[in-house]
């Protein structure tokens, strides 16, 4: 298992900065390796991406939407950790419309340009990007109404700080929805792969340590709103895409497609998708 804090955290930057700077990848085979697949399974409507750049869309490493169904409304502020090129970000933004804020913390230098380019673009005046890490936002105590995360959490390597921090800056009565991956019994194999770390496989906890994890900062009504487990093929095409290919790359027999196809048979049933909500009591 990976352990040093900051490593991660410098490995996740760099394993963001990069893709989201990247042109489409091409495997040995001469075919695009698309970016982040498990976005795909996300959930977001077609009139939602519709309204959004482009560039919002295709730079999103979500695991769901957690803006839908949600109840926010116009005139609140609404919080997105680890707000990436802005997808989530975005969608708030318009939610709570021009009396309300919606504010981003990204650590990634790469990803705030690409969301500040993505909300010039939007053309919207009531969203901003903060550089910070979730365990320790630059956000002030009790200022907003809602925190928002898309399959984020799962990639710190500091998880009770994160609730705590989510805690900390809810207002009384404010909320938390967000989208994350939870694993039961990974393999050690897989929790010492880096670059299945930062696709957020190797970080990810359990349900219930993530549920009791809240409940110790002091949240309540803590609830598992929305599951999506994930299938052998939805696995395999995950695992996949996100694992570098070896240099001695053969068409059909390569070391990345064995492991995605090993993988994908241990861990069908045992990775999901939650939409986690929880309150801090009033």
């Amino acid at each position: 298992m990976i352990t040093d804090k900051k490593k991660i955290r410098e490995s996740v930057a760099e394993d963001y900065a990069r893709a989201v700077t990247a042109t489409p990848a091409k495997s040995c085979c001469g075919t695009p390796i698309q970016k982040g697949v498990a976005a795909k399974l996300a959930g977001y409507s077609d009139d939602e991406l519709a309204a959004l750049p482009p560039e919002a869309v295709v730079n999103s490493f979500g695991c769901g939407n957690p803006l839908a169904y949600s109840e926010v409304r116009p005139g609140q502020v609404v919080l997105d950790l680890g707000s990436g090129a802005g997808i989530d970000l975005l969608l708030a933004a318009r939610k709570v419309g021009p009396t309300g804020k919606a504010i981003g913390v990204d650590m990634t230098d790469e990803m705030i340009a690409k969301a500040r380019e993505n909300i010039a673009a939007a053309k919207l005046e009531n969203v901003e990007v903060r550089k910070g890490i979730i365990e320790d936002l630059p956000v002030e105590t009790g200022s907003v109404d809602w925190v928002i995360s898309n399959c984020v959490i799962n990639l710190s390597p500091e998880k009770e700080r994160v609730f705590a921090e989510i805690a900390r800056v809810l207002k009384p009565g404010g909320a938390m929805l967000v989208s994350d991956i939870v694993a039961r019994d990974l393999p050690r194999e897989l929790l010492e792969n880096r670059q299945l770390y930062s696709s957020c496989l190797a970080g990810a906890i359990s349900e219930e340590a993530y549920l009791e994890g809240l409940r110790k900062a002091g949240l309540t009504a803590v609830e598992v709103r929305e599951r999506l487990v994930y299938d052998q093929t939805q696995i395999r095409a995950f695992v996949g895409s996100e694992l570098k290919e070896s240099a001695a790359c053969c068409c059909g027999g390569s070391a990345r497609n064995e492991l995605a196809e090993r993988w994908s048979t241990e861990l069908a049933g045992k990775v999901w998708s939650a939409k986690v909500f929880a309150r801090k009591p009033a």
